[in-house]
This record gives C-alpha cells, structure tokens and sequence, in this order.
C-alpha cells in the first residue's frame, strides 16, 4: 500500500514561519499531531534553506516534532548545513529531502547517508536543477544518479527516486505528468532492483486558478500513480478527499478481495 507522508508542515505557512521566530514549538506540535492523527505514516519537515539560522532553525523544527511524534521524519531541505544539523537532531527515523546531481548536494550531502545510514530522496534533475522533459531523459539522470550514489559509497537501496512531478501550468506539464507515471512503472526494470519512488501531489496543481479545479485534479492524479504503483506520496493530509481517494485507490490496485468495510 502506497504510504501518505504530510507535506503541511513548511516554513512558506504564515503560522510555522511565526512559530520559529518566537521560537514558540505549540503551532508545529498542533499541526504534527493533526497529522497524524488524520492517518500520516511520516511527516515531511519542510523547513526551506533557513540561510544563516540553518543550524538553530532545524534544531528547534526536530525537537518541537520529535517531542510529540515518533513518526518517521522526511528533512526537506536543500541546505546542506541545515540538514546536517537535521539529522545530528534526529531520534525518530529519517529521510533525508533530498539530493540531485547538483556537485555540491553530491559533495555535501551524500556523505550524511553514509556517515547516519539513512534513506535519502533523489530527484531526477540534471546538475544544473532542469528537470528532463521526458522518460528516456529520466532514466538517463536515474542512472547518473545510482552512479554517483555507489561512487560515494551509499548503498543504492538507500535512494527513493523522485521522477519530479510537474505544474501542470507547464506549457508542457501534463505531458510530463503522463512521462512520470511511465518512470515510476519501469524504473525497477530499468534499474535492476526493487527501487522505490516518491512524488509530492501537491506540485501538479501549483497555481490552480481555484482550490476546487486544484482537489479535482489531485484526486485523480493521486489514483493514476497508484495504479503506477508509487510507493510514497507527499500530499495535504489533513484534505479527507484526497486521503480517502489515495487509499481506496491503493485498495483497488493492489488487493486481491474485497469487501466495502475497506474503503474508508
């Protein structure tokens, strides 16, 4: 069954950016435990770069989640400071989010798998941040990235691949959104080993013109990378529809029986 990890927990939320500067852990404890209560198998602890603050800004995000929690905790970050003071906080199980082939993620970051023996997220990027504008692309930049994973040392298990899911407001966004459901089928294949993928809902519907036309998509986003077989999604979930569509999409893609007491 695909695992709901909780993206609602990031720095760009008006309440969390106040809650670091007063230094105040009730606003992110309050919002961790609606998480989890709402069924979050992890929380995704979106603290952005943090600039100079990197290192007491992610002590305060880890210690003000991992007192209410022991979920597994997803670092998201692309500040190599912040997520090294991340994981030196970290009690409960982590993920660190993520790294690419960017040189100085591979220098900085990748080490910090080796060193905490942690999963990490890998984002099908080229080194200068562009995202491929296809599958074969895709898989090009997956391979680079398992080389330079077993290069450092890491164990390739380690790496959950984010094919990078797209805006749709792309001009060529649901294209690529149909490329990422073949990456997510064939990776495995392609790659040799059981490799699981992750991807974040909630990027496809950025700038929806309203909220309603955004869920309608995510939901049926959601069913279709199911179905592909995604094995982690990122997505609001403390939104009952969208919960409620992942799950009993997972139940039809991937149970045998069934009964109506499944469907939540």
């Amino acid at each position: 069954m695909m695992k709901l990890i909780a993206d609602n927990l990031r720095i760009t939320r008006p309440d969390i950016r106040r809650a670091l500067q007063q230094l105040d852990p009730k606003p992110v404890q309050d919002l961790v435990k609606a998480c989890e209560a709402r069924g979050a198998w992890a929380i995704d602890v979106n603290t952005g770069h943090l600039g100079k603050q990197a290192g007491p800004g992610m002590r305060f995000f880890m210690e003000a989640v991992q007192a209410v929690t022991d979920l597994p905790l997803l670092i998201d970050t692309a500040n190599p400071d912040a997520m090294a003071a991340g994981v030196k906080a970290a009690k409960n199980r982590i993920i660190l989010n993520g790294f690419s082939l960017e040189p100085r993620k591979l220098e900085q970051i990748l080490p910090l798998v080796r060193e905490y023996d942690a999963d990490i997220v890998g984002f099908l990027l080229y080194p200068d941040s562009r995202v491929p504008i296809d599958a074969p692309q895709r898989f090009e930049v997956a391979q680079d990235l398992m080389e330079a994973v077993e290069s450092a040392g890491v164990a390739k298990e380690r790496v959950i691949i984010d094919p990078v899911i797209p805006p749709l407001a792309w001009a060529d966004g649901i294209v690529q959104a149909r490329e990422v459901m073949k990456v997510i089928r064939t990776l495995p294949d392609l790659l040799g080993f059981p490799v699981k993928t992750i991807g974040g809902i909630s990027n496809l519907g950025t700038n929806a013109p309203d909220r309603a036309a955004r869920l309608a998509v995510e939901l049926s986003y959601v069913a279709m990378l199911t179905s592909a077989g995604l094995d982690y999604a990122l997505l609001d979930i403390l939104n009952f529809d969208l919960v409620r569509a992942a799950k009993v999409s997972g139940i039809l893609a991937r149970e045998n029986l069934f009964s109506w007491a499944m469907v939540p």
